[in-house]
C-alpha cells in the first residue's frame, strides 16, 4: 500500500474552511434553554472551581497591543475573520447565558483575549487572529515564525501588528510544528516563496511533513469536510444560542490556505539547530496529536514549545469530523519524555493554541496532569474493555479522578472524556462489540421503519417522546425521534422534536465541537441542508505538492466498482517534467498502478505535471490542453473517456441528520 493511504490521521482544519455567510432565507429561530438545561448548567457552575482566576491572569499576561476592532478581509473584500461578531455577546463581565455550558463560556471568554503578547524575552505571540496562535521569535536579523496560522490573510494581519509595535523586520525562517493546516496554511502571508528559493528564508519541519500535509483529507476529504460543518459550527449564527467557541480557539478563519515546501527537515529527538542566532533543541513526537509533530526547547530562554500536544483543554483522541484514532498511550509517553528531557530546565511553556504558563513548578504539575489524562483514559478504557464492556458502556462509566476532574487545562471543551474513551475502544477492538446481534445490523433507515412499527407507529412514538422531552430526557428523545425521522423523512413534527432535543443537548455541552454538532443538526432539521458555501479541501499549493501517486490513490477511491466490474483498461501516463511514467490499470473493479509504462496500454497520455495541475485546479479544460498541444494522446482516446466515466463525483452536501 502506498504511504499516502496510511496518512489520514491528521485533523487538519482545512476541511472546516466553509463560508460563514451561506445564504439561508429566514432560518427558523432557536428556542430558549429549557428548565432541565438551566438546571444542568447550574450544576456545572456549582461543581467546578470557577473562583480560580489564574488562567485569566495568564491569558492577559504580557499584553502589548491590539486593534480596537478585528475584522480581516481578503483581496476581494470578503470577510475571512470577524472577532467583532463574537465580541457582541462574549465578554469577561458577562455570566454564562442559560444556553451555554458555563465551562465552555469560561473558555470562550479566555479565547477573546486577543492581540500581541510577550511570552518571554525574545518570544512573542499574536493570539485571537485565527483558531491557532502565530509565534514570533526574535533572531539577530529578523523573525523566526512558528506555525503561521490557517489563512494567509490572518497571518499577514498578525505580522503587520508585530511590525507596528515591535519594528519592521524580515521573516528569516518559518517552523512548522506539525502537519495540520492551521499551522502552516498562512505561510504566504508572511513569506515570499522567491526568498525561500533564493535561500533568504528557511522553512523547517519534521521529517515526512510534506507528504503528510498534502495527503491530509485527500482520500476521505469530502466526507470529512461535510462533517466538519457540524464539528466547527461554521454556519451557526453568532449569538448565545449559536456559535460560541470551537474549543481550540474562537473559530476557524475562511481565507486562502497556502503551503511552501520545507527546506530543512528535523529527523530525531535531541537534534539541534541554530536559526539566525537562536538555538533550538527538538523532540520528535510522531503519532500523537498529528502523524508528525515536534516540540522545541529554547535553552537560552528556558522556554518549551509544546506544539499542540498540550493545550489548555482535553484534546481529541478521535476528532468528530472523522479520522483514524490517535494513540493515547504513545501520546502520554512522549509527554513523559518531555518532562524527563526538559522539565527541570523550563520556566515558560507555550504552544500553538491558547495562552502560556510560567514557573517551573506550575509547568511540572501541568505536564504531569496532561500526561495523566491521556494515560488514564487509555488505561481505564482498556481495563473496562477487558472486563467485557463495549464502547458505549465504557463511555458511560468512566470518570476522571477528582484531581483531574477539577483541572481546568484538562476540561473537555474540545475533546471529551466520553468520545475519547470510545476512541480507545475503537483503536483496540474496532466497530464490532462481539454481540452477535450487532454483527450484521440493518442499516439505519430500514431499522427505523421496523422500530416505529414495533412501537405503535409514529404518532405513538412522538407522543411518548414529547412527554419525555418535558422531563428533560433529551438523549432518549433524540434516539426515539431519530427513528421516526429515518422511517418518515417528511414528518415535520418528528424533525422539529429531534431538533428541539439536539438544541437542548447543545446548550448543555461543555465541548465546543459537541455544541456545534448538536446545533448544526438542529439547524438542518429545521431549515434543510445548505446548498451553498462549499469547502476548500485542497488549495492550489496543496494540489501542486501532490505526487502522482497521491493523485492515483485518490482516483482509485473515486472509481465506481459496480460500473467498473468486467472492464479492463490500461492507461499510460508520461509526465515530461518529472521524467516519470506510470501505468494505470482498471481490472476486477479496482484501479492499480505501477511506476513504469505498459507496452499494451490502451492509450498513452503525455503531459507535464503542471498541465495536470491546471486541469485539476480548473484553470483549463482537458480539451483546451489537447488543443494547445500540452496534452497528447497516443492510442485510443476513447479509453481515457471511458475511464473518466467510471469516476464518481462526490456531493458535498449529503444528508446527516436525515436519511
Amino acid at each position: 500500500m502506498h504511504r499516502s493511504l496510511k496518512c489520514l490521521t491528521s485533523a487538519g482544519l482545512v476541511a472546516a474552511l466553509l463560508s460563514a455567510a451561506v445564504a439561508q432565507a429566514a432560518p427558523a429561530p432557536a428556542k430558549p434553554a429549557s428548565d432541565a438545561t438551566r438546571a444542568a448548567n447550574q450544576a456545572v457552575l456549582a461543581a467546578l472551581p470557577f473562583s480560580d482566576r489564574q488562567d485569566f491572569e495568564n491569558a492577559q499576561r504580557g499584553f502589548i497591543a491590539k486593534p480596537e476592532t478585528l475584522t480581516i478581509k481578503d483581496a476581494s473584500g470578503k470577510v475571512v475573520w470577524d472577532l467583532e461578531s463574537y465580541k457582541q455577546y462574549i465578554a469577561l463581565d458577562r455570566p454564562a447565558p442559560d444556553s451555554v455550558n458555563p465551562s465552555l463560556w469560561r473558555h470562550a471568554q479566555l479565547s477573546m483575549e486577543y492581540g500581541l503578547f510577550k511570552v518571554t524575552d525574545g518570544i512573542y505571540q499574536v493570539r485571537g487572529y485565527d483558531v491557532s496562535n502565530i509565534t514570533f521569535i526574535e533572531g539577530k536579523t529578523g523573525w523566526i515564525v512558528f506555525d503561521p496560522l490557517l489563512s494567509q490573510e490572518t497571518a499577514k494581519a498578525a505580522y503587520e501588528l508585530v511590525s507596528q509595535h515591535l519594528g519592521k523586520k524580515p521573516v528569516v525562517a518559518v517552523v512548522y510544528s506539525h502537519s495540520h493546516i492551521d499551522h502552516f496554511g498562512g505561510v504566504r502571508g508572511i513569506v515570499n516563496e522567491a526568498d525561500v528559493k533564493a535561500g533568504k528564508v528557511r522553512i523547517v519541519a519534521p521529517k515526512d511533513f510534506s507528504e503528510l500535509a498534502v495527503s491530509e483529507n485527500v482520500i476521505a476529504g469530502n466526507a470529512m469536510a461535510r462533517r466538519a460543518v457540524y464539528m466547527f459550527g461554521a454556519l451557526l449564527p453568532r449569538n448565545p444560542q449559536g456559535g460560541v467557541n470551537a474549543g481550540m480557539g474562537v473559530t476557524v478563519s475562511t481565507g486562502t490556505t497556502t503551503l511552501i515546501q520545507p527546506t530543512d527537515e528535523i529527523e530525531k529527538t535531541g537534534q539541534e539547530l541554530t536559526l539566525d542566532g537562536v538555538k533550538m533543541v527538538f523532540q520528535m513526537t510522531p503519532g500523537t496529536e498529528a502523524p508528525v509533530e515536534m516540540h522545541t526547547y529554547f535553552p537560552d530562554a528556558k522556554a518549551m514549545w509544546m506544539a499542540e500536544n498540550t493545550t489548555n483543554n482535553m484534546h481529541n483522541l478521535y476528532t468528530l469530523r472523522g479520522a483514524q484514532v490517535r494513540d493515547a498511550l504513545q501520546w502520554s509517553k512522549y509527554l513523559g519524555e518531555t518532562i524527563d528531557l526538559f522539565g527541570d530546565k523550563t520556566e515558560v511553556k507555550f504552544q500553538s493554541h491558547h495562552w502560556p504558563l510560567w514557573g517551573q513548578a506550575p509547568i511540572d504539575d501541568y505536564l504531569k496532569k496532561q500526561r495523566a489524562i491521556y494515560k488514564y483514559i487509555h488505561d481505564q478504557s482498556v481495563r473496562m474493555l477487558n472486563q467485557g464492556m463495549n464502547g458505549e458502556e465504557i463511555a458511560e462509566a468512566i470518570k476522571l479522578p477528582p484531581e483531574l476532574e477539577s483541572f481546568w487545562p484538562g476540561r473537555g471543551v474540545y475533546g471529551t472524556l466520553k468520545h475519547n474513551a470510545k476512541a480507545v475502544y475503537q483503536r483496540y477492538m474496532g466497530w464490532y462489540d462481539a454481540n452477535p446481534a450487532n454483527l450484521d445490523k440493518l442499516p439505519p433507515q430500514a431499522a427505523a421503519k421496523k422500530y416505529v412499527e414495533y412501537m405503535g407507529g409514529s404518532a405513538a412514538v412522538l407522543a411518548k417522546a414529547k412527554a419525555d422531552f418535558a422531563k428533560g430526557e433529551y438523549r432518549w428523545v433524540a434516539e426515539a425521534a431519530k427513528q421516526v425521522v429515518f422511517a418518515e423523512p417528511d414528518n415535520v413534527d418528528a424533525k422539529n422534536l429531534l431538533a428541539d432535543s439536539f438544541e437542548q443537548m447543545g446548550y448543555q455541552a461543555e465541548s465546543g465541537p459537541w455544541r456545534s454538532v448538536y446545533l448544526q443538526g438542529a439547524y438542518e432539521l429545521r431549515n434543510g441542508v445548505p446548498s451553498a458555501g462549499g469547502s476548500v479541501t485542497a488549495s492550489p499549493d496543496v494540489i501542486r505538492a501532490m505526487t502522482p501517486e497521491m493523485l492515483f490513490d485518490y482516483l482509485a477511491v473515486r472509481l465506481n466498482g459496480e460500473r467498473a466490474a468486467g472492464k479492463k483498461l490500461v492507461l499510460n501516463y508520461h509526465f515530461t517534467d518529472l521524467d516519470k511514467r506510470y501505468a494505470l490499470t482498471v481490472e476486477n473493479g479496482v484501479l492499480t498502478y505501477v511506476d513504469k509504462a505498459d507496452a499494451k496500454a490502451d492509450v498513452d497520455l503525455t503531459m507535464s505535471k503542471a498541465t495536470l495541475e491546471d486541469i485539476q485546479l480548473g484553470k483549463a479544460t482537458l480539451e483546451q490542453k489537447v488543443a494547445s498541444g500540452e496534452l497528447k494522446f497516443d492510442g485510443h482516446p476513447q479509453a481515457f473517456a471511458e475511464f473518466m466515466g467510471l469516476l464518481d463525483k462526490f456531493d458535498f452536501w449529503f444528508n446527516i441528520a436525515t436519511p
